[in-house]
């Protein structure tokens, strides 16, 4: 296993690696969507005014793109945050677990604790709610934006 074989077993590096080995082809298929959106001609015509391309990409591009590069954030935070199965072989200390992970520690042998298992879900929801409340406009913007072919 790579991950042993480095040592990364029970770090956050050994997690990041593998979380963004599966974020990447996500993140790449989605924001291709919204940069082939963007016009070429608004490129054009900024190479015609006179910018470089760096500044074509900083004050026209990025600008127009904000909505799908929210949009690929959000998701792969998603994703991430509620990723299990690495979490649990990768990391076996406690001070490595992941909120998913610890939560599907809490039964014991012979019970399983709903409540408290009910009540940590929720807690642990409550950021991922926060944050599509606060990005809302710019989530649904950015994945309707990308959703129509011309």
């Amino acid at each position: 296993m790579f991950v042993k074989k480095f040592g990364l077993t029970n770090s956050y590096l050994g997690l990041i690696i593998p979380y963004t080995t599966f974020a990447l082809p996500l993140s790449i298929w989605l924001l291709v969507t919204f940069f082939r959106k963007i016009p070429f001609d608004l490129e054009e015509a900024a190479k015609m005014d006179g910018a470089t391309p760096m500044q074509t990409y900083f004050k026209i591009i990025l600008p127009l793109a904000v909505p799908g590069v929210f949009t690929t954030s959000i998701l792969v935070f998603i994703a991430a945050w509620n990723e299990f199965l690495f979490a649990l072989t990768i990391n076996t200390a406690e001070t490595y677990k992941t909120v998913p992970v610890g939560i599907a520690m809490f039964q014991g042998q012979y019970t399983i604790p709903w409540g408290e298992i009910s009540a940590a879900t929720v807690i642990v929801t409550i950021p991922l709610v926060i944050m599509v409340l606060l990005f809302q406009r710019r989530i649904v913007s950015g994945l309707t934006s990308g959703s129509v072919k011309e």
